[in-house]
Order: structure tokens, then sequence, then C-alpha cells
């Protein structure tokens, strides 16, 4: 894993940092839960996270967190290029007087509830629910901050700043070793020396040495020298706060027989019907959904959040290196998040590679979840509307925006429409995991952005000689103008944005900055009550 990555990814999902609080939601101070939510998300992916945590603004304080938030926050870990230009993660938080730290994570690829619980413990936080999540997979690294943000809110309590810097540097080191070893077992070695540092008052940087070499053989863990002092060099400073072992033990104990295999599921949430660690739609965020939780140990099992390898990548959405993961466990050989068109149920895009398909009805789709099958049902309707010059099938998936302007033939139709649709399929079977931030993004989502990066291909338009094969470049060639290749492009890419509820007009201001007006009142004491932000509602708009 690049450092450069790591770091940059520490802010993908720090969404929930402190932020602007929309006119309408009436200001709560003494509110005990806090949603924060990604500001950078369209309005439907809003609403889509207050359905899962269950709640609106007369259930808790609502928090809208700009990218200048997350600037603001965490430029004194990481420099200003590496933070990224979107916020779109969102928390759930609620202060407990009992029960440890109990954490929830929904859509987070990389980061566990896990690590969550053992990093917000560094913070000082004793007892407290935690539900982070977004609406499409990102790594999560940068949960941490925003959820302490979130904490101070609810319980109007400030928490020590070393202990908060601490904390996010137990994630960066946590997110370093995990590249080599392994999620669980880097959070083992971790979270166990710090246990035995802090219960025992070790202070002296050989014996604190001695404790996580001793920890790293027990649990079969290789450790490098350079590992080994960075673990070291975070311990000796944990060591000099005054934490109390006895307010954290039963969330260290619990991470640990979560890590090491010894855990059971909870029962003792399960019957609290304001736990908000259980009580989530998970119909709300679709299907394929991976998820992690403190109390239900198996949960990141059977959705696929599962440590399975120490080779994961850090960016702000899921990415792989030089090639992509199918859904038979074999691999597509792609760079850059190319996705390849060739190959079906075998090879993630409904396709087969045995033979050629010359009919959209060859497009097998029986591996999708039904969300992902209903995306792709109205993609064929758009399709047939848009390239054969079917109003009413226009009508259908674009309402008042249909319009008909270029007509293809229909062999050039049938062509066109089974490559566009061969690339959402491959989109859609591998969750995007192929994609690779780099800097040119146009939307939130990671699917449009692929989709983007792919129609631009098919359609020709600013086409890079990257040395690829140029089978999918221009498909259209000579038998469509350019001008007619960009109306179409255009009008593919209007009808992806439609259906996943975005703009790439609205995402170009992502960070807020011209549409936010901030209280300094308002973030200098958490807990106050003069929350006079005011924001121009149009920056949230589709």
């Amino acid at each position: 894993m690049k450092k450069g990555k790591l770091l940059a990814t520490l802010l993908c999902s720090a969404s929930m940092v402190m932020g602007s609080l929309v006119p309408t939601v009436p200001a709560m101070a003494d509110a005990m839960k806090v949603v924060t939510l990604g500001a950078d998300l369209s309005d439907e992916q809003k609403n889509t996270m207050l359905k899962y945590f269950k709640v609106d603004s007369s259930q808790a304080q609502i928090i809208y967190v700009t990218n200048q938030d997350e600037r603001d926050h965490l430029s004194s870990y990481v420099p200003l290029e590496q933070i990224g230009t979107r916020t779109v993660s969102c928390a759930y938080v609620k202060p407990t007087t009992s029960g440890g730290i109990k954490v929830r994570t929904a859509n987070l690829n990389w980061v566990t509830c896990n690590m969550i619980a053992s990093s917000l413990s560094t913070s000082g936080v004793t007892n407290c629910e935690v539900v982070a999540a977004c609406p499409f997979e990102v790594s999560g690294t940068g949960a941490l901050t925003g959820i302490q943000m979130a904490y101070e809110t609810a319980s109007g309590q400030k928490l020590d700043e070393t202990k908060k810097k601490l904390a996010t540097e137990e994630m960066v080191v946590t997110g370093n070793l995990a590249d080599s070893v392994g999620k669980n077992d880097a959070t083992t070695v971790i979270n166990q020396a710090k246990m035995q540092v802090i219960a025992d008052n070790v202070q002296n940087a050989d014996d604190i040495y001695n404790i996580v070499v001793n920890i790293s053989n027990n649990n079969n863990v290789t450790l490098t020298d350079d590992e080994i002092n960075t673990i070291v060099n975070l311990l000796q400073q944990i060591s000099q706060q005054d934490y109390d072992y006895s307010e954290m033990q039963e969330t260290l104990e619990r991470v640990n027989d979560n890590v090491t295999g010894k855990a059971e599921e909870s029962s003792d949430s399960s019957d609290d019907e304001d736990s908000i660690v259980d009580n989530v739609d998970q119909s709300a965020l679709g299907d394929n959904v991976i998820e992690s939780s403190t109390e239900d140990p198996g949960l990141a099992e059977e959705t696929g959040a599962a440590d399975e390898s120490g080779e994961e990548s850090w960016e702000e959405f899921p990415a792989s290196d030089d090639s992509s993961e199918n859904t038979d466990g074999s691999t597509d050989e792609s760079a850059d998040g190319d996705i390849s068109e060739v190959g079906g149920t075998d090879t993630g895009d409904g396709s087969d590679s045995s033979e050629e398909i010359t009919d959209i009805s060859q497009l097998n789709t029986d591996f999708l979840g039904d969300d992902a099958k209903a995306k792709f049902e109205k993609a064929k309707t758009f399709c047939q509307g848009e390239y054969s010059g079917d109003e009413d099938a226009l009508y259908e998936v674009m309402g008042d925006d249909a319009a008909v302007t270029v007509t293809l033939d229909s062999d050039t139709a049938n062509k066109l429409s089974i490559k566009v649709l061969q690339k959402y399929l491959g989109i859609l079977g591998n969750g995007a995991v192929s994609y690779q931030e780099d800097g040119t993004e146009k939307y939130i989502t990671p699917e449009l952005n692929m989709l983007d990066k792919e129609m631009k291909k098919l359609f020709g338009i600013d086409v890079i000689d990257d040395g690829e094969s140029s089978e999918d470049i221009d498909v259209l060639g000579d038998a469509v103008s350019s001008d007619d290749k960009d109306t179409l492009y255009k009008d593919t890419m209007k009808f992806f944005e439609k259906l996943y509820g975005e703009s790439s007009d609205s995402s170009d201001s992502a960070d807020g900055s011209e549409n936010v007006t901030t209280d300094e009142s308002a973030t200098d004491e958490v807990g106050d009550e003069s929350y006079d932000e005011t924001i121009d509602e149009e920056s949230y708009e589709e």
C-alpha cells in the first residue's frame, strides 16, 4: 500500500466532522443522538441514510458536513492535496451510560467496527453507540474524526485534543499494519499491546517494545522492525495519558474477543429497542451491503466484509491493483479501473466469453441483486429509447427530460446498446471494485465515475491513447458524426445521473465553500445552542 493513498483515504469518509446545520432543522443542544450526513451526497442519498438510521430531525440533531470542515480538522495531519474534494460518509452517534463502545458499520470496505471501537476508546470515550455508514462503498478510514465530533455534540463534553490526535494516529498505524498482515491481526496486536500498556502503566520504551514483540509472536504475526518501532512510538505516547483501564476494559476486551475469534454474538443490546446499533433498516441501502458489528462478530463474514487478506486498497472508493475479482473468485486483468466486457457470469459482466453477443437478451443478470437488476432493466429501456428512437421507452425512464435527438439505424443501435450495457453490467457485477480515483472525478458515486470514463471511450470523447486495446474506443466510427456522438454521450450520462440521483453540475461545488456561511460560535463550543448557520439550499439540489 502506498502511504499517500493511506493518508488520502483517512479523509475519504471523514464526513462526520462538525459542519453546517440546515436552517430548517431546529437546534437541540440537549439531544442525546446526533446524525452527521456528508454534504456532497445527493438529497436522495441523504434521505437513504436517514432511512437506514431510522431517524428524522425530530429524533436526532442532524449536521451536514462539508469538505471544508474536513480540511479545517484534518489539514494538520495530511497535505491539502490529499484530503480530496468530497464528503460522503455518515454517522449516527448515541452516548450511553454503560456497555462500553458498540459500533456497527455499513458499506465501509476497509475500516471495521473493531478498529473504530478501539481507536475511539483512545479518544477518551467510554460508553457510546455508533453506526458509521455510506450509501455506497468507501474505505471508511476517516470515520473516526467525525464520530469524535458527533460524540462531543451529542454528549456536550469536549474530548481531550491530545487523545483525539492519538486516536487518529492509532487508526493510521493500524491501517498501515493491516496492509501487510490483515485487518484482524493488525487490530489484535495493537489492541492487546494497548491493553497491557495501559493496564500495567508501562511507560518505558524498551518494556513496550518487548510487549509488542511478545504479542506479535504469540499471535503468529510477523512484523518488520519499522512496524514494531512505529507501534512502540504510538503506545509510548498513549502511556503518557491518564487513561483509566477499568473504563476501557469492556470495550477493549470485546474487540479482542472479536478479532481473535473468541466472541459470540452479544445479547446485551438485542432486546433494547432504543439501541441504534441493532435497529437499522438494512433494506434501505439495497442488496450486497457489507457490514460489521462489535455486537455480532459473524456479520462481517455473512456480508462479505470479513478479513480475507492483508492486500486491501485505501482509495476513497473501492479499488484494486491491476485486476478485479469476479463472482467466482477469478480475476480479469484490467488497469486503471477499465471494465472488461468479455465473459459471462464467470467474469462478472453477464455475457458469455465463449460466444459473441449479438442481442441484449443474451446478457445474463442472474448474479445481480434485486436493486442492481432494477437499475440494469432501466438502462435497457433507456438504450431502446435513446439509440433506437423509441420515444415511449425513453419517456418511461426519463419523463419530461425525454428527447430523441439522434436516431441510429437498427444495426448500429443494437451494437451500441450491447456495448453500453456490457460496460454497465461489468460495473454492477464487480461492485465498482476496480475503480481507482485519479483526481478527475465528476461524481460522488463510484459507478458514475466509472461509467463516465467508459462512455467517453465508447463515444470517442476526449480519448487519450494509453496503449490499451482500441476495440472499445469510438465504437460508432465514421457512421456517426462527432456532434451526434457528443450528444449521445451527454444523453447517456444524463440518464445515469438521473438513475443515481446525481448531477455533475452539483458536484462541481462539492466543498460548499461558496454557499456556506458558518457562525463560528456554533463550532467553538460543543453543545452550544447558537447554530445560526445559513446555507444556500440550492447547493444541496441534485
